[in-house]
């Protein structure tokens, strides 16, 4: 076993100098580690909003379209009316009887009175369960709703309004004494009206780091949502670790505009809390990257400009078109940006050369672009990128007080997470709690990673893609899915909004795939086309068919080249696991519920939709 210590002068951007100690053992696994040490963070998240509402009450925290759907100027909080008013749900909550054993559940997405509930809960030791409005509206069954409401047992569920969430509450059957609180009601003002008192400080003194903050529920790759423990000790050690690998953050308080969920970890833990602990602004966007409500987030970033933009890379791609042809948003949208974040899933270099483009149009210069990974049971941030970078793919090195241990599996390094932002287990799951660590205490993922460059730990690692979705063909030949979806993606672009690979046990490759709509639009001229004409469009697949040739000429291997691909018109269903609310999209599961259209691409004799290259 050796041990090498290796380091590199500090960046030109203000970041943490990146280091790494490497150690390498003798079955050929390989633990990373930063050698900075964490420094001392927060017993708890309240302690950060109640810092900022004593040394700059006045600053906006949040702000919020006066209507959703974009209308209207912006509602906006500031942190010493946020601090009032966590203290005033804090006290009613806590009259109510909630507690540790007596959660809070919302099932509305993000919003000024979600975010208050959440810190007024968090605060004082109540557990916070938020859960994907998808599950409530767009759900035909109502299934997961039920599974998450068995497990948290909520003694309050939030809703903005209750008419929208009328069916999916009547599939909760008889409620007891759970009492439904609506965000426009007499209830909730009267919550806000509430008077705290000493049961307030007390139960915020009571709070410490292994205090269950919230409960976020994971799609998951087959079956029904995990409940992720999520504990103040988490919360915080990734905002101190943020602090550090980004120290700019302390001069320069971060603005930011923002759609991302709050059911999930990247908007919930990273995006809010950032602006939270770093005393910033957030605005929340109340679009999506989906037909429709793009619309409302390029409306929103019109009126707020960022320094910081956090997306997945399905948010970049809804995002793209109209930064590439509105010359206005585009100055607006780069005017003080310092920093494009990308994280959630693996950005196609397309789309990175796309966004300098359009920064360099805007400012005469490429905006830096940084990454980092993770998953809802780490915080999220395990790895990140605090240095110059100049392509998509890397996802940094270990942040401060996280290791990351490389195993060999199958042909690829698995990455296994330890440290204090990991989390302790599943709510009422110890059978999955116990298969979820190694020996050693480190988190399985399930996501493998390399070096970007094997001389030299300190240029980072690379994402490798899902362990369990890589396969082999009849010629015993593995197939990289992960490396083969950003190919066709980027010899495709911009028609193909996510892919999936198939190919197990089959002689070629071959792919499914959704249609970018904005791409197949502009490609086509015709601003009316949907997803059923866009798979039925000759200009479309032909412009498919000419990128992904172009591809296998320089890629001409069984493993790489891509044989046929079917464009499907029905978009990838939340019910089936084969989607989250951020856009990643579960290969697996969309193999398995797909299987008819599977068999189209590997028949003999194929139908005239399979395009054929």
């Amino acid at each position: 076993m050796s041990k090498s210590p290796v380091s590199v002068s500090a960046p030109e951007l203000h970041y943490l100098e990146p280091k790494v100690d490497v150690v390498r053992r003798d079955d050929g696994s390989i633990v990373l580690a930063s050698p900075h040490p964490l420094g001392q963070g927060v017993a708890q998240l309240g302690v950060y909003l109640r810092h900022w509402a004593a040394t700059a009450p006045e600053r906006v925290f949040l702000a919020e379209r006066e209507d959703p759907a974009g209308g209207g100027g912006w509602r906006k909080l500031s942190f010493g009316a946020a601090r009032a008013q966590a203290d005033a749900i804090s006290q009613g909550l806590l009259d109510r009887g909630l507690g540790p054993e007596r959660p809070l559940m919302i099932l509305s997405g993000n919003s000024l009175r979600h975010a208050m509930l959440t810190h007024g809960a968090m605060q004082v030791g109540i557990p916070v369960a938020p859960v994907s409005p998808a599950y409530s509206l767009l759900s035909q069954d109502f299934a997961k709703l039920r599974h998450i409401f068995d497990l948290v047992r909520p003694a309050l569920i939030y809703v903005e309004a209750r008419a929208p969430f009328a069916e999916a509450l009547a599939s909760l059957g008889a409620l007891g004494d759970v009492e439904i609180l609506e965000g426009g009601g007499e209830a909730f003002a009267a919550l806000l009206g509430t008077r705290p008192g000493g049961a307030v400080e007390t139960a915020f003194a009571s709070v410490g780091p292994d205090t269950v903050a919230k409960y976020l529920f994971t799609s998951g790759s087959t079956g029904l949502p995990k409940g992720v423990i999520n504990t103040q000790r988490m919360l915080c050690a990734n905002m101190q670790q943020l602090r550090q690998i980004w120290p700019f953050l302390l001069d320069q308080p971060p603005i930011l505009c923002d759609w991302l969920p709050w059911n999930h970890t990247f908007g919930g833990n990273i995006v809010i809390n950032n602006a939270l602990a770093n005393g910033g602004t957030l605005y929340i966007d109340s679009g999506k990257p989906a037909p429709g409500l793009i619309d409302i987030t390029v409306d929103n970033l019109r009126r707020a400009a960022p320094t910081i933009y956090y997306n997945v890379p399905a948010g970049f791609a809804a995002l793209l078109p109209f930064l590439e042809t509105d010359a206005a948003l585009r100055d607006n949208f780069f005017g003080q940006l310092k920093l494009i974040f990308y994280a959630g899933a693996a950005l196609p270099q397309d789309l990175w050369r796309r966004l300098e483009a359009v920064s360099i149009q805007a400012t005469g210069r490429a905006v830096p672009m940084v990454s980092a990974w993770g998953s809802t049971e780490t915080a999220p941030m395990a790895t990140a990128v605090h240095w110059g970078i100049d392509r998509a793919g890397v996802i940094g090195l270990p942040v401060p007080g996280t290791e990351v241990k490389m195993v060999p599996n199958g042909g690829k390094m698995e990455l296994r997470v330890r440290g204090p932002n990991v989390t302790p287990g599943y709510l009422k799951r110890p059978d999955l709690t116990a298969e979820a660590f190694d020996d050693e205490g480190f988190y399985r993922i399930g996501d493998a990673g390399q070096f970007a460059d094997p001389e030299d730990p300190l240029k980072g690692l690379v994402f490798d893609g899902r362990v369990a979705e890589d396969f082999k063909l009849t010629t015993g030949t593995w197939v990289n899915s992960g490396a083969l979806r950003l190919a066709a993606l980027s010899a495709a672009a911009p028609v193909l909004q996510d892919v999936v690979v198939a190919g197990h046990d089959r002689d070629f490759v071959a792919l499914l795939a959704w249609p970018n709509l904005a791409g197949c639009r502009s490609l086509c001229g015709d601003g009316e086309l949907d997803a059923m004409d866009a798979a039925a469009s000759p200009v479309v697949r032909q412009h498919i068919r000419d990128g992904l040739a172009a591809y296998n000429g320089s890629n001409p291997g069984s493993s790489s080249r891509i044989r046929r691909l079917l464009l499907l018109d029905e978009p990838p269903a939340i019910d089936a696991n084969e989607i989250t609310d951020k856009g990643y999209i579960n290969q697996r599961a969309v193999l398995d519920n797909r299987a008819a259209d599977v068999a189209r691409l590997f028949a003999v004799k194929h139908d005239t939709g399979v395009i054929e290259l």
